[in-house]
């Protein structure tokens, strides 16, 4: 992988990552960092279940892949939110 894939897959991380913190209801305490995480685990994930499904390789853009990482990235934040919450203090 090269230097512009890895910052490609960090841009792509935060924007997936953003999202879905947008999707989870409420007030999310965890750093940019964390959320650039779940972005990039959300986007791999989500790339790799539209390939499985053959919804990745489309003549236009890609909506079933970015709804799946999406999807990914609002399950993850809220998992992380939702563990932070119960200690009463922010994730790491």
């Amino acid at each position: 992988m090269t230097v512009t894939g890895i910052v490609v897959a960090l841009i792509v991380g935060l924007i997936i990552g953003a999202l879905g913190r947008l999707v989870v209801p409420g007030k999310q305490n965890i750093p940019l960092w964390l959320t650039l995480v779940i972005g990039v685990v959300a986007a791999l994930l989500g790339t790799a279940l539209a390939r499985a499904f053959g919804l990745a390789e489309t003549s236009g853009f890609d909506w079933w892949e970015l709804i799946f990482q999406v999807a990914f990235a609002a399950i993850g934040v809220a998992i992380v939110a939702g563990v932070g919450g119960r200690r009463g203090r922010s994730v790491l």
